[in-house]
């Protein structure tokens, strides 16, 4: 039987913060999409102008390492001018103690 611990292993936590413009949902939902990293869910909203965005994926069947996916939202932060993190929910759940 799996544990909590065990659902979460395959999991991250992607958080975007930036100013808004066009494109930022698409960027890096197409990014997800090109590794097979399935969104389970997404929240965004925008605060005078500031994007927000927060994102739980399941990297179970991805088609790339995590630290590869990293440095490729990494670069696409740079594309963008936002801000783009990425971190495994074990790790985001005790940093943050949800």
């Amino acid at each position: 039987m799996p544990t909590p611990l065990d659902q979460t292993t395959n999991r991250a936590i992607i958080t975007v913060l930036g100013s808004d413009r066009s494109g930022i949902v698409a960027a890096v939902a197409g990014i997800l999409a090109q590794y097979e990293v399935n969104i389970l869910d997404i929240s965004q909203t925008i605060l005078q102008g500031i994007f927000t965005m927060t994102m739980l994926v399941d990297l179970e069947t991805a088609k790339v390492e995590f630290s590869v996916l990293q440095a490729q939202l990494d670069e696409l932060s740079h594309e963008l001018g936002v801000q783009i993190t990425m971190q495994r929910e074990e790790v985001f759940r005790y940093m943050y103690r949800l």
